[in-house]
C-alpha cells in the first residue's frame, strides 16, 4: 500500500503530496488524516496522508517507508483533508499551512534527535568515550541529543567522532508539544470488609497510614495522589505501604485540563418564542431536516433574541443525531456567552478560544475527535472541529473583521464555513444586527442572479423595548465654547446621573495606552518606531513608549533626542488617559478598563466582566472588547469618546466598520428593565454612518455606502485580491514589485480578461500598483503592494499562483517574501 503524504515543509517547491510506502504492520492503522512521521531530505519530519493508493507514481527503488505513526486514530477526517487542499488553491496558500491550521498547538510536532551506545561496540565506546558519558549511557539507554550537549558540554568533539565511527547510534522522531496530562491516583478498596479488617490490624505506629485508609473507605471512587495527601496531611510514603500491602492500588490515569472544572452552570430551559423568532426558526430546522446544504442571513437588532434562536435550532439539530458549531468572534466569546450554552447543553459542549492554555485546547478538542461532545463553541478556529455529521454552523456577528485570519492561510471564515457545510449538507445561519454589505448583497441578489443566501429579518427587541436614543455631540461645538475636557458637557452630565442613580456606563474608545503619539513643540520631532513606518503610543503606567505592530519599547524621553528641547508633549487619548480623567473628574468613581494590556493575564477578562456584573464598578471603560455580546441590566448610559478613530484610517470599509462598531455599542444600553442613552462625541456629526447609527438605520447607510462602493469600484461590485511584497533593500523590492505585476498583467492578457472593471465582456482583471503600503516599513522590512479587482468569471487566484510561481527560485537574499490576501478585511 502507499501513502501520498504532504510533509510539513513550509516551501511551495515542496507543496505536493510524496509517495511513502506502508509497513505491513501500519497496514491497518494508516488512513487518510493520519499523522505520521517520514524520512525526507535526511531528517524525519512530521507529515499527513491525504491519499491511500495500490500503485506510486515512481520508481518502487526509490520509494521509502513511512517511519513512524504519529496518532492510533487520525486528528483530522477525510473531508478535513479535502478542505485544505481547497483553501490551498483558493488562498494561494501551502497545503501543509491549511493543515496545520486545524490541528491544535499540542500537535505540531517537531523532530527530537536521540542517541545511544551501538549494540557489540562496548571495547570502541570504552576507547572513545570519557568514563562518566560512557556510565551516563549505559544507565540511561537513549538520550536526546539535546540532553547530552546540556550534561557534557565539553565532551563535543568525543561525541561528533563517537556518533561518525558508529560507536553511538543516532535516530530522529516526531514528538509532540504537548501530551495528554496523567496523574497518579489511589483507588479505594474493592473489597471494604477486608480493608476495615485490615484497618483494625494495623499497628498503632501506623497512625498516617490508619487515618489514609479510613478516608479512603469514605470515598466512592478514585483520589488523586497530591488530593489525597493534602487532605490527610500524609506523606506518599505512607500510601505506597498501604498499596505494598495491597490493600490500595496507585495506578495513572489521565486527568483533563478542564477549563471550567469546579464551575456549576445553572440550567436553563427553552424559552417562549415570539412570532418573528418562531419564523425564523421554523425555515432554519426545516433546512437541517433536509439534508442538504442551506444558506441563512439571519438580520436582527441588538437585543432582538438571536441567541436564544440559535439555542432551539442546536437542539433541533442535535436530536437529528447531528452536530453543531457556533462561531463567535474572539473579543464577544464572553463568560456570559460561555455561560448559556452551557446552561443548555451542559457537558455536551467543547469551547475552543485563544484564553485557554494549549493543553485545555487540546483536551477540549480531543473532546470533539472522539464523540464526547456534540456542540463545539469557539472563535475562528472553531470551523475545523472535527465533527462526522454536521447539521448546523452558526456564525454570529458575521460582519466582524476578526473572522478573517491575518497569517498565512489567509482564510475567511464565512467562505470555509460554507465550503464545509456543502460537504456534509447542512445549514449555515450567518447573524448580524449590521451585516456585511458583501453577506447582505448576496442576500438581496434577485433569485434569477445566482441567490444562494436566503433573508431572515428580526427588526424587533424582545418584549417591545426600543432601540436607546442616540444624541450625537459635535466636538467642534466644545471647543468653540471653551470645553477642552474630552468629555462633553452632555457625557459628563449623564455620567454624574448614573453615579447619583447608581446605574452603570460603558465607554468606548477604540484606541488603548495613554496618549496616541509623543511630540516636541519646538522642533517638530515625533517618537517613531526604528522598525516600522509608525508613531510609538506612550503607555503611563510603564512610562514606556510602544509600538504596537511589532512590540519595539523603549522609555519615554524627558527631552528631546532631536533638539534637546524640554517642551515634550503627549498627545491624543488612550484609555489609560481616559481612566485618570476619570478619576479627577468623579472622584471616588470605579472603573474597570477593559483592553489589551488589562486582559493579557489568563482569567482576567472573565475577572473583570464578573465584577461589572456584580455592580462593583460605575463605569465599564475599553476598546471595541466592550462592544460586543455584553448583557448587563444596570448598564443605561453608553459613551463613544470618539466616534472617528476607525473613520480616518485609509481603508474603503472605514465608514462601515463606524457604523458597526457604533450600533453595537450602543445595544449595550436599555437591554433590560432599565431605559438606556447613548452619547457619541464626534468631529464629523454629518458623515453619513455616524448619522444613519444615531438614527439606528441600517438601510439608510446601505443605500449610501452602496452607492459609494459601485462608483469607486469595491466590493460587493468586485472581488479584491491584496498582494503585499517586503525586503529589508528598498531599490531591490522596487524592482522586483514592478516585475511580479507586469507578469501578472502578461497572465491576465492572454487569459483575455485584462482591463478596468467597467470593460465590456463577462469578466474583468485590473492590477493596481504596486505602491508602496500605508505603513510602509515593518518589523526592518520595506513593503510595497499590489490589488487586483476582478469580477466575473476569472479565477484570479490561479493567475497568482502561476505569477508567483516564477520568482520561487534565485538567491534568497535576494528573494522577496510575498504575501498573498484573498478577499482582504484590512488593508494596510
Amino acid at each position: 500500500m502507499i501513502a501520498k503524504v504532504i510533509v510539513d515543509v513550509p516551501s511551495r517547491q515542496t507543496d505536493r503530496p510524496f509517495d511513502y510506502e506502508v509497513p505491513e504492520a501500519m497496514a491497518g492503522w494508516i488512513e487518510v488524516g493520519s499523522r505520521v512521521g517520514v524520512p525526507f531530505g535526511g531528517r524525519v519530519v512530521q507529515g499527513f496522508v491525504t491519499a491511500l493508493a495500490d500503485e506510486a507514481d515512481v520508481d518502487l527503488d526509490r520509494l521509502k517507508p513511512v517511519d513512524e505513526l504519529l496518532d492510533p486514530v487520525p486528528p483530522l477526517t477525510a473531508d478535513l483533508v479535502a478542505l485544505a487542499e481547497w483553501m490551498s488553491v483558493k488562498y494561494c496558500c501551502t497545503w501543509t499551512a491549511a493543515l496545520q491550521a486545524m490541528i491544535p498547538a499540542a500537535l505540531k510536532g517537531r523532530a527530537e534527535r536521540y542517541v545511544s551506545l551501538a549494540r557489540e561496540r562496548g571495547r570502541e565506546a570504552e576507547e572513545l568515550l570519557p568514563g562518566e558519558l560512557l556510565r551516563w549511557l549505559q544507565s540511561r539507554g537513549e538520550v536526546k541529543l539535546d540532553a547530552l550537549r546540556q550534561r557534557f558540554p565539553e565532551c563535543a568533539a568525543e561525541v561528533k567522532e563517537a556518533l561518525r565511527a558508529g560507536v553511538l547510534a543516532e535516530r530522529s522522531a516526531i514528538r509532540d508539544r504537548l501530551s495528554i496530562r496523567k496523574v497518579l491516583t489511589v483507588y479505594p478498596p474493592e473489597n471494604r470488609e477486608a480493608a476495615r479488617d485490615a484497618l483494625e490490624q494495623l499497628p498503632a505506629r501506623a497512625g498516617k497510614q490508619r487515618e489514609l485508609l479510613r478516608l479512603l473507605l469514605e470515598k466512592d471512587g478514585p483520589v488523586p495522589l497530591q488530593a489525597l495527601l493534602a487532605e490527610a496531611g500524609a506523606s506518599a510514603g505512607s500510601v505506597r505501604a498501604l498499596a505494598d500491602r495491597g490493600i490500595v492500588r496507585i495506578e495513572e490515569t489521565e486527568q483533563e485540563r478542564d477549563p471550567y472544572a469546579g464551575r456549576e452552570f445553572a440550567t436553563t430551559s427553552p424559552l417562549p418564542l415570539t412570532e418573528g423568532q418562531q419564523h425564523v426558526y421554523e425555515q432554519i430546522a426545516k433546512a437541517i431536516e433536509s439534508g442538504e446544504a442551506g444558506f441563512f442571513l439571519l438580520h436582527g437588532v441588538t437585543g432582538s433574541g438571536k441567541t436564544e434562536v440559535y439555542l432551539q435550532a442546536i437542539r433541533h439539530c442535535l436530536n437529528q443525531g447531528r452536530q453543531a458549531i457556533v462561531l463567535v468572534p474572539e473579543i464577544s466569546l464572553t463568560p456570559q456567552m460561555v455561560e448559556r450554552f452551557k446552561g443548555r447543553f451542559g457537558d455536551a459542549v467543547a469551547v475552543l478560544h485563544s484564553r485557554l492554555s494549549n493543553g485545555e485546547r487540546y483536551d477540549e478538542w480531543r473532546k470533539i475527535r472522539e464523540g464526547r461532545v456534540r456542540v463545539a463553541i469557539g472563535a475562528r478556529s472553531a470551523i475545523f472541529a472535527p465533527f462526522p455529521r454536521i447539521g448546523l454552523i452558526i456564525m454570529d456577528e458575521e460582519h466582524e473583521a476578526s473572522y478573517k485570519q491575518e497569517e498565512s492561510p489567509k482564510y475567511h471564515t464565512r467562505d470555509v464555513a460554507i465550503r464545509r457545510a456543502r460537504q456534509h449538507g447542512a445549514a449555515v445561519v450567518l447573524g448580524s444586527a449590521t451585516p456585511s454589505l458583501e453577506t447582505y448583497a448576496a442576500a438581496h441578489r434577485p433569485a434569477g442572479e445566482g441567490r444562494s443566501t436566503a433573508l431572515l429579518p428580526m427588526p424587533d427587541r424582545v418584549g417591545g423595548r426600543p432601540l436607546p436614543p442616540v444624541e450625537v455631540v459635535d466636538m467642534r461645538e466644545e471647543l468653540r465654547s471653551g470645553n477642552r475636557s474630552m468629555f462633553s458637557r452632555r457625557l459628563h452630565d449623564a455620567l454624574a446621573e448614573r453615579l447619583e442613580r447608581g446605574e452603570q456606563a460603558v465607554l468606548l474608545l477604540n484606541r488603548r495606552g495613554y496618549s496616541t503619539f509623543v511630540m516636541c513643540r519646538t522642533c517638530g520631532y515625533t517618537a517613531v518606531c526604528p522598525h516600522c513606518d509608525i508613531s510609538l503610543t506612550y503607555h503611563q503606567k510603564t512610562r514606556a513608549l510602544r509600538c504596537h505592530y511589532c512590540g519595539h519599547a523603549e522609555l519615554a524621553p524627558n527631552r528631546c533626542p532631536s533638539c534637546d528641547g524640554e517642551h515634550i508633549r503627549f498627545f491624543g487619548t488612550g484609555t489609560q488617559r481616559v481612566e485618570e480623567e476619570l478619576a479627577k473628574l468623579f472622584p471616588g468613581i470605579r472603573v474597570i478598563r477593559m483592553d489589551v494590556d488589562t486582559t493579557t493575564e489568563k482569567g482576567s477578562h472573565e475577572k473583570w466582566l464578573k465584577q461589572f456584573g456584580n455592580r462593583q464598578a460605575d463605569v465599564l471603560l475599553g476598546t471595541q472588547m466592550v462592544a460586543k455580546g455584553l448583557d448587563f441590566p444596570y448598564v443605561t448610559l453608553v459613551g463613544v469618546i470618539a466616534a472617528d478613530t476607525s473613520l480616518n484610517l485609509p481603508d474603503f470599509r472605514a465608514g462601515e466598520r463606524t457604523f458597526q462598531l457604533l450600533t453595537q455599542v450602543a445595544g449595550r444600553a436599555g437591554r433590560h428593565h432599565l431605559p438606556g442613552e447613548v452619547v457619541v462625541q464626534t468631529y464629523a456629526p454629518e458623515h453619513y454612518a455616524i448619522e444613519a447609527a444615531a438614527r439606528h438605520d441600517y438601510d439608510s447607510f446601505v443605500r449610501h455606502e452602496l452607492r459609494h462602493r459601485r462608483a469607486m469600484g469595491y466590493p460587493p461590485f468586485c472581488r479584491l485580491i491584496l498582494i503585499t511584497m517586503s525586503h529589508e533593500e528598498l531599490p531591490l523590492l522596487a524592482a522586483e514589485s514592478e516585475r511580479f505585476a507586469e507578469a501578472l498583467r502578461r497572465l491576465a492578457a492572454g487569459a483575455g480578461v485584462l482591463g478596468p472593471l467597467d470593460r465590456p465582456g463577462p469578466a474583468a482583471f485590473d492590477v493596481l500598483g504596486p505602491v508602496a503600503s500605508p505603513i510602509a516599513r515593518m518589523k526592518d522590512r520595506y513593503r510595497f503592494q499590489c490589488m487586483i479587482k476582478y469580477r466575473g468569471s476569472v479565477d484570479a487566484p490561479a493567475l497568482v499562483r502561476q505569477a508567483l510561481a516564477s520568482f520561487a527560485d534565485g538567491p534568497a537574499r535576494s528573494r522577496v517574501q510575498f504575501a498573498v490576501d484573498v478577499d482582504p478585511q484590512v488593508i494596510l
